[in-house]
């Protein structure tokens, strides 16, 4: 009964999911149920409200995208490097189209709770670019971290705008090799 539950919750945060990509908005109880292949009442079994739903939908999105930038991350052979790798994993996620689910989210979630949520997601998506900032004895971490993700959102704006992931990548690059080259190495 366990596996049965889970699986339908699966099948219904994947068809959020899939709507979302498509339309960049919130999907309706009634429009995910269709695209699981259920009733619309069997869908409030699963989740409450529309409200629950999307929660849900946070709560699955962000940890997958944290965990892609931390793997990016921890492959890097420095930590000049890591910054580079945290700004490109960045980009490559809103090339595939894993920004529009969070984008559409935090433009539509009903209630602080939520945006509490993808708040403290998002914070979490920074925390390793935070700590390779403080190993490497950049002045005032959480404020750098803070420009470099204004940078992202600025090369997220340029994907909009139809330059592809490489060229915005290498964008980013040019701004942030300095940075990531003086500090090579981890502070002493």
């Amino acid at each position: 009964m366990a596996e049965h539950r889970a699986a339908q919750e699966r099948a219904l945060l994947d068809a959020a999911h899939a709507i979302l990509e498509e339309t960049g908005e919130a999907p309706t109880m009634a429009q995910v149920a269709a695209r699981a292949g259920l009733a619309r009442p069997s869908v409030y079994q699963y989740f409450s409200s529309h409200k629950a739903l999307l929660q849900a939908l946070v709560r699955d999105v962000f940890p997958r995208w944290t965990e892609r930038i931390a793997t990016a991350m921890r492959t890097a052979p420095t930590p000049g490097d890591r910054i580079l790798a945290y700004a490109a994993a960045n980009i490559e996620l809103v090339a595939e189209g894993s920004h529009a689910i969070g984008s559409a989210l935090a433009a539509m979630t009903p209630g602080e709770d939520v945006g509490e949520q993808a708040d403290q997601m998002h914070r979490a998506v920074q925390e390793p670019l935070v700590a390779t900032l403080v190993e490497i004895g950049v002045p005032a971490p959480e404020d750098v971290a803070e420009l470099i993700n204004a940078m992202v959102h600025s090369g997220t704006r340029m994907l909009d705008a139809g330059q592809s992931a490489p060229q915005v990548i290498a964008h980013l690059e040019t701004v942030l090799r300095p940075l990531a080259e003086a500090y090579q190495s981890p502070a002493r």
